[in-house]
Parts: structure tokens; sequence; C-alpha cells
């Protein structure tokens, strides 16, 4: 038995109940996020650069100017030139494969003639303007600046703006020089709440957005969802998930260095859990976990992580893996079993499949290509990753000849009298005489 992992089996007395309590994340005071967030929000739009200047003060220790605020061009190509170029070439590698994988998401605009002899079909258009949030504290994220500037700058958006939180030494330079490679216009040393509401209203220094993506804290999240309608935001992020189904074919040394490393990211509500209908490769992953633990130097907020949100479960068969992965969405799901891409064919709800034992989630997480902003909390059952579907936009198109009204209208007018809409009868009626 394990001493950081338990271990579970679908046919023991008070699985359901065991599972829930796996699914469920920590009850965070989102009313106190909510309520700090709007008055940060109400703030900014009433005092503008005033507003964002006192809270960068008061919440990261940076005192800022107008002119201040937005890093130079100077130093983001300083932040190129001083990374180690065995860095530099990781990131634009990174950069390469993401840009690839997203142009093949680009869609043009399309039309047809109906019977009737309506044109009809959708213009397809980019946003003229993004702004991209990267979080700051301990870490720091270069690869969350590829991976949400880069579909933006495919999908053909005008102006790409990033904000993120810069402590009193400035930004990491990772992160500058991401954003250098990533092509993003304008970088400024803002975050929290008050930097997504700058993003939505815009102020004399900051511009204001179409739409604001990327992760952050629970006050940003709050803010983004306050802000939502005046601009348009991607869907907020919640803690990050592995979900791995494994059969007898399956390392479990790799097993077990892919749940270590789903739990290690830090906001200590992550989810870890292996679906194997095969009791030696629980055993085994267990023992690995305990073996590759200790050389770890995250090892306590890990061991914290899987005692409470991490779980080996041992099923039935494949089939039931399968159903609780549906059940439960997760945002990684890593399939190591004979014929993987096979079984994966089978899941509907999965934010990112990874097939095969060469296949680890940061295999995505960094440089495959496809995007590592995905849907969490059981939300994939209805949202997709980032992509260059998420920076355009579709307006419908619609051309009609004096013939193909006349052929329609009778109908149209019918329907507009049944809604009681005399007017939109009318409207069509006198262009039928």
């Amino acid at each position: 038995m394990s001493e950081t992992i338990r271990t579970l089996d679908t046919q023991a007395r008070g699985f359901a109940k065991e599972l829930a309590r796996l699914r469920s994340t920590q009850e965070q005071d989102t009313a106190r996020a909510e309520a700090a967030a709007a008055e940060i929000v109400k703030a900014v739009r009433r005092r503008g650069d005033q507003a964002v200047i006192s809270y960068a003060k008061k919440f990261d220790e940076i005192r800022l100017t107008p002119r201040t605020m937005r890093v130079s061009e100077r130093d983001l190509d300083a932040a190129v030139a001083a990374m180690p170029s065995k860095v530099v070439a990781a990131l634009q590698k990174a950069a390469r494969r993401i840009r690839a994988f997203h142009q093949k998401q680009r869609q043009p605009s399309w039309s047809f003639r109906d019977a009737t002899g309506l044109t009809l079909g959708q213009q397809i258009t980019p946003l003229r303007r993004v702004g991209v949030y990267v979080p700051g504290g301990k870490g720091a994220y270069p690869s969350s600046v590829l991976m949400n500037a880069i579909p933006a700058r495919v999908a053909g958006v005008d102006e790409v703006i990033m904000v993120s939180p810069a402590g009193p030494d400035g930004h990491p330079i990772a992160v500058l020089a991401a954003a250098r490679i990533a092509g993003v216009d304008a970088v400024y040393k803002i975050g929290g709440a008050q930097a997504v509401a700058a993003l939505a209203y815009g102020t004399r220094t900051v511009p204001r957005v179409d739409k604001i993506v990327g992760p952050g804290n629970a006050f940003v999240q709050a803010a983004k969802r306050q802000v939502y309608g005046q601009v348009d935001i991607d869907a907020t992020a919640g803690p990050s998930e592995v979900l791995v189904i494994a059969d007898t074919s399956a390392d479990p040394a790799y097993v077990a260095a892919d749940l270590l490393a789903q739990a290690e990211h830090g906001s200590g509500d992550e989810c870890a859990i292996l679906l194997t209908p095969s009791k030696r490769i629980a055993n085994a992953t267990a023992a690995a976990i305990e073996e590759q633990l200790p050389k770890l130097p995250r090892r306590r907020d890990i061991a914290r992580v899987l005692k409470r949100r991490g779980a080996l479960i041992v099923v039935r068969n494949l089939d039931e893996a399968v159903e609780i992965a549906e059940d439960i969405a997760p945002e990684h799901l890593e399939i190591q079993t004979r014929n993987a891409m096979k079984l994966a064919r089978r899941v509907r709800n999965a934010g990112a499949i990874f097939c095969g034992d060469h296949a680890p989630a940061p295999l995505g997480d960094y440089l495959a290509g496809p995007n590592h902003v995905l849907p969490t909390g059981g939300s994939a059952r209805f949202f997709s990753p980032l992509g260059v579907y998420d920076f355009v936009k579709r307006t419908n198109l619609v051309q009609a000849s004096s013939a193909a009204l006349a052929k329609l209208g009778p109908a149209i007018e019918t329907l507009a009298e049944l809604e009681g809409y005399d007017a939109h009868a009318a409207a069509v009626r006198m262009r039928r005489r």
C-alpha cells in the first residue's frame, strides 16, 4: 500500500462516494474574489490609469507611471539577447510547431447559391485586437505566452496586447523573450483584476481589446467573468488534471511519472487518476510513485495533491475505464494501452488525448504543437481547446434577387403575420409588387 496515493476498486462498497470526493475541488471563497474584483473593475472604469497604477503599487510592489507602464521595444529585444541560445532555440522551435499546427485550423469564408437563387454564406474575419493575460508570481510561463498569442497571430488578429504583473525587478526575461518570439505587439507591466479591467474598458495608456484570453488567479478569473459581454473571454481555467488509462502493456514507471508531473502544477488542487483493469499495474504504479517522489524538489506539495485528489483505480475492464473517463471529462487523457488510437476514437469528452507510452502530457504542454490551453473541471463535455477559431468571428451573408424573394415571400409573410409582426410582412410584401 502506498502512503502517498490511495488505491480504489470500482467493485468496492463506497466507490461512488470516493470518486465524487476525488472530483470535488477545494471550496474557494469565490464571493470574496467576486467582490474584490468588482471593486477593482469599477475603480479602473472610473479612474483609468490612476487606478491601475495604484493597484500595481499595492499588489505588485511596483511604481509605475503611464510612460513606464509599457515594456519598451528595446527591453523586449534585450530579453531575447540575454537568454541562453539553447533556450531561445527551444522557444523558437516550440513557436514553429505551435504555428504549424494552428495554421491547419484556419477556415475560409464561404458561400453558395441555393435553388431559389439566394446567395448564402459566412464571412470569417479576425478580431481586431485581443488581450493575453500571462500570470506572474513565483513562476515564469513563456509557454503560456506562445500558446495564447500564436493562434491569435495565425488567425490574423491585427494587434495582440499582453499584460503580466511585473514585480520590483520587472518581468522574467523568458516571458519577455517569448512575447517577442510570439509576435506580441505590446507588453504592459500590469496584472490582476485591474489589468483585465484595463483591457476590457481601455485607459489612456492601455488600449481596449475585443477578447481576453489566458489563465490567472481567482481574482483574475472573477474579473474576466464580470467584464464578459463588454468583451469576449476564453473559458475560465481551473486546476489542472490528468487521467491515465493503462492496461498490462503499460510501463508503471511512466504512469507514475505522469501522475507526479500533473500534481506538480502548484495550485494544490490538481487531480491525477489512473484507471486500469490490472491490480498488478496499480500496485506497481504505487511502488514507482514512492520511488520517484523523494527525488523531486517539490515532493511535499506533490504528495499533498496526490493524497487529496490522486487515486489508482482498478476497473473491471477498459470499457468501464472509458465510461468513467467520459464522465470525468479530464483536461488531459493519457491512453497507455495496446491499440491506444483505437481506444481514443471512443472518447468524446477530453481536452486533449495522448496516445501511447511515449506521449506524456508534458509533450503537449510545450512542444507538440496543439494548444495546451484546455478545458478543465469537466468542461471538456462542451468546451474545446484554445485555437484559431477563438480569434475569429463569423458573419452571415444573404443576397437575394427579386425572383428569389418572389418565391419565398408568401411563406415569409405568413410566418411574420403568425408571430404578429405585420411590419415584417409589409417589408417583404412591398418588394413583391
